[in-house]
């Protein structure tokens, strides 16, 4: 407990989350001078996402050496892309590098928050009681939330039935039938390693995802070596990815007849894997590639081409107690049902109660969808700032780069403030109001408005309120230094109410 101009503080900064984004705002702040942090988190470990998805074959979409903080480069990835082990075991070992553990309040859910005007603070409420803090940062994450779909009879499964983000380890899938819901980024990660050990597996398909190879490899003894005695030939193949990558966000934010290139690739990875021209056809996307989230995959076709595995294209009528009955009137009976049905990327705040000035409710302010300036910060909501929030997402590079760049910019309001001996940091509303009228331009340009419907798009407004629309080198220039004009900063004496 410290005591900041009369007022009782559990800490100056208190942070939600400890995954990527919680751990590098944390070792940011103590960098830069802040040493009354506080970190939240609502299980008994860190690791955030990459702790919450353990199930079969759950990796990364990006090639380890860019999928890590660019201060805590490994030498010892032992492959191209690293499953969840490994990065949860990177992340864990970070926190303990960086003397995170010990202020951290695990087991701790945080349920709401909210601005005292006359204190200038935050009051964090958990299921532990209520914190006080100058500085409230969120990072929860877009992916934290699991997605299942409401399937008339769900509740009258006599089966076993989970969301692969809640994978359950206890249940042994050896000989059992299995329907999986889904086919995206998690589905086509552990169908291909649960169908060698199911008697049965039917793989229920709303819409064909575009697919290209993924080419993992595991790393050699030597490679290793060069990479931790070299000098900077980690971060020279760090850069060698990114760049890399960029280009596909060519045909994402600049023209989408760029797709067309990476739609040739996926269609002859389709071909090459896929000789039946039947069930080829049900795996060909009709929408352009893109507008959905392109997955990578070298066995999801041949998983689904198994004597046992049976790829249903019909939609879903109804559950019974046996099992699913599609549209067509067949009954599959199973002895388990998997979601594979993603996150509640657009509303991954919603079950927090926010309350920023004048009793304003967050999930209020972005009734018409969320947005934010460079995803950070919110008008009407001092003090508060967000961590991959809204219109940071990537589709085509490292979400660890967006962040640190996200982490820099809140790191420049709050060295900025303590300068100034400021009490509130606040975007102002023109500013805000500008930035996103800007972003939602761009985004009319963007493969994400092509026509399909996709996680990256407000349920309610349709707008895009994921994903940023363009290279995240831009983002990084965009975001990174903290503009004091395009805030209010105000001195303790005269906060508005």
């Amino acid at each position: 407990m410290r005591e900041e101009s009369g007022v009782q503080l559990d800490a100056e900064v208190i942070i939600v989350g400890t995954g990527f984004a919680g751990q590098c705002m944390a070792i940011k702040l103590r960098e830069a001078g802040f040493d009354s942090v506080l970190l939240l988190e609502r299980a008994a470990t860190v690791g955030g996402t990459w702790r919450d998805n353990h199930y079969p074959g759950a990796a990364c979409d990006i090639p380890s050496h860019l999928y890590s903080f660019s201060f805590e480069l490994n030498p010892d990835w032992s492959r191209t892309y690293p499953g969840q082990g490994e990065i949860y075991s990177y992340l864990r070992n970070a926190a303990r590098k960086y003397g995170l553990e010990d202020r951290i309040r695990f087991n701790t859910l945080v349920k709401g928050a909210a601005f005292d005007a006359s204190t200038q603070t935050w009051r964090t409420d958990t299921d532990k009681g209520s914190l006080r803090s100058r500085y409230l940062i969120l990072g929860t994450g877009g992916l934290s939330e699991p997605v299942k779909p409401a399937l008339p009879g769900i509740e009258e499964f006599r089966g076993e039935c989970f969301h692969s983000a809640r994978w359950n380890h206890a249940f042994d899938l050896r000989g059992k039938r299995v329907a999986v819901i889904g086919t995206g980024a998690s589905a086509i990660q552990f169908v291909p390693e649960i169908a060698p050990r199911v008697a049965s597996l039917s793989v229920f398909q709303r819409t064909p995802p575009w697919i290209v190879p993924r080419g993992d490899r595991p790393f050699t003894a030597l490679r290793k070596s060069v990479n931790q005695w070299v000098p900077g030939i980690m971060r020279l193949n760090r850069w060698r990815i990114h760049w890399l990558n960029e280009l596909s966000a060519l045909g994402t934010v600049v023209d989408p007849k760029y797709m067309e290139w990476g739609a040739k690739v996926a269609l002859k990875h389709l071909h090459a894997q896929v000789q039946d021209p039947v069930l080829r056809a049900w795996l060909t996307p009709d929408y352009v590639m893109g507008c959905k989230r392109i997955l990578i995959s070298d066995d999801w076709y041949p998983a689904l081409q198994r004597s046992n595995t049976e790829l249903v294209t019909a939609g879903i009528d109804h559950v019974t107690p046996e099992g699913v009955r599609s549209v067509d009137g067949r009954m599959h009976r199973v002895d388990a049902i998997i979601f594979g049905t993603g996150f509640q990327a657009t509303e991954a705040l919603s079950k927090l109660s926010l309350r920023g000035r004048m009793a304003l409710e967050l999930n209020e302010a972005w009734r018409d969808g969320a947005e934010a300036y460079v995803g950070a910060s919110v008008s009407g909501f001092p003090n508060l700032f967000l961590l991959t929030g809204p219109n940071t997402g990537l589709g085509h590079n490292s979400m660890v780069f967006i962040i640190e760049a996200n982490v820099a910019h809140i790191v420049g309001a709050l060295k900025h403030a303590r300068r100034k001996g400021a009490a509130v940091v606040e975007v102002k509303r023109e500013v805000q109001a500008q930035y996103n009228q800007a972003l939602q331009r761009r985004l009319r340009k963007s493969v994400w408005v092509t026509g399909c419907k996709s996680w990256y798009q407000d349920k309610r407004s349709g707008k895009v309120t994921t994903l940023w629309p363009g290279f995240s080198t831009q983002y990084w220039a965009r975001a990174r230094r903290f503009q004091p004009d395009d805030y209010l900063v105000f001195d303790p004496g005269r906060v508005p109410m």
